[in-house]
């Protein structure tokens, strides 16, 4: 296979190791030049224009969400909206379906591992609501136990939300279970697959996940847009988020009709040249394979599992085991604060991430205030583990002299 990182200019022009793709992902050359061959021959405004250039614009748009559609499985194209992010996704899931949906005494369901995006909409959704809101709490492993997905989805449930991947653990957990439960009591299923669309192949038909949400910048692509897949009967059902140019059918001085799905949920000029980014970041991943993504990946992670544990001064949270473990590390070095610990690490130029990682109920659950997290993706080597290794072991030597 070739040598994935040549591809990534910033990580060539620069001296850096890279360890914050759970954050965002660098961009490869490819991605690029994608986008400014779209500045630089297609640029214009989708959907509005009756001349070519304006034409061209939303084939380009519209294409890229065919290769979405295809990507993920979804059954066809209309199932695909546009975003800027997974956050964006999950308060349009909040605000046009939970919030006409629910009703006073009904029960929300999310796990404790919840990134705040998938957990503060359904807050407001329960309050707003006078709904209850409860958590499937994790074991000593970072993992959800059976029995608490049993236990907390019920008859009374109507809503079910779970991330595919921990931002924080990196924990796979088994949404393919989680949603048949859901389905079970007469839930529906909101999957946040914001960690796990980048790492790993996911068909939204075999998970039959009535909505899944993604971000491109996590995948390769610019920042700026999202997606959300819902299935289309519920999307049809589903007032609009937003309101304004192209997303209506029919306006009248006191009436307005609107526009078939997608179209009456992407109001407004749209990102288009995040769409063709991401299109192109899908078929980069798509020339690697997503299987290949994954082995790539699982052999970094039992790289860096491997030495971190080696280290008496280092604490790893989440599982172990490879199969149940996405790209992501939470650690600490024992008695130095996790800013510390990042701070040393980018004078000796690792870039990891150190806080709670919009996941604050985890962290209280598990009695932290915050975790340094590397995240990796597939242009990350050995020899960027190595360096990690090295560049804490330099922190524990700093910071010795002062831990109790």
């Amino acid at each position: 296979m070739k040598d994935i990182k040549n591809d990534f200019p910033i990580l060539n022009k620069s001296n850096i190791t890279y360890l914050d793709s759970g954050a965002t992902t660098q961009k490869p050359q490819q991605v690029i030049d994608a986008m400014n061959k779209y500045y630089e021959e297609d640029n214009a405004n989708p959907h509005r224009g009756a001349y070519k250039l304006s034409l061209r614009a939303t084939e380009v748009y519209e294409h890229a969400r065919e290769v979405v559609s295809k990507f993920i499985n979804a059954s066809m194209p209309e199932e695909i909206v546009f975003t800027r992010n997974t956050s964006e996704s999950l308060n349009l899931i909040a605000y046009s379906y939970g919030l006409n949906n629910i009703q006073e005494g009904d029960k929300i369901v999310i796990s404790i591992m919840e990134h705040h995006s998938n957990l503060v909409p359904w807050q407001y959704v329960s309050k707003k609501k006078n709904a209850e809101l409860e958590y499937m709490y994790i074991d000593e492993n970072g993992t959800i136990p059976l029995e608490e997905i049993k236990k907390k989805i019920v008859p009374g449930v109507k809503i079910v939300g779970i991330g595919q991947v921990s931002n924080v653990l990196g924990t796979i957990n088994p949404v393919k279970e989680i949603v048949k439960r859901a389905h079970e009591v007469g839930a529906i299923a909101v999957v946040d697959g914001a960690q796990s669309v980048p790492h790993m192949k996911v068909d939204v038909q075999d998970i039959d996940a009535d909505f899944l949400v993604f971000s491109g910048h996590k995948m390769l692509a610019p920042l700026g847009i999202g997606v959300l897949y819902g299935k289309k009967e519920l999307l049809d059902k589903m007032p609009p988020f937003l309101f304004g140019g192209d997303m209506i059918e029919y306006v009248y001085e006191q009436e307005t009709t609107f526009a078939p799905v997608p179209a009456k949920f992407e109001a407004g000029t749209q990102n288009v040249e995040g769409a063709v980014g991401l299109e192109a970041a899908i078929n980069y991943l798509n020339e690697i394979g997503m299987e290949n993504v994954q082995k790539i990946e699982e052999n970094i992670i039992k790289y860096a599992l491997e030495e971190l544990t080696k280290l008496d001064f280092i604490t790893v949270y989440g599982p172990r085991e490879i199969e149940k473990k996405a790209g992501v590390i939470s650690f600490n070095v024992n008695g130095v604060h996790p800013h510390d610990v990042a701070s040393v690490l980018d004078n000796n130029n690792v870039c990891i991430r150190s806080g709670n990682h919009c996941a604050q109920p985890l962290l209280k659950y598990m009695n932290l205030e915050s975790t340094c997290r590397a995240s990796f993706y597939i242009y990350n080597t050995k020899e960027d583990v190595d360096k990690l290794i090295d560049a804490l072991k330099k922190t524990h030597e700093i910071f010795k002299r002062w831990i109790q």
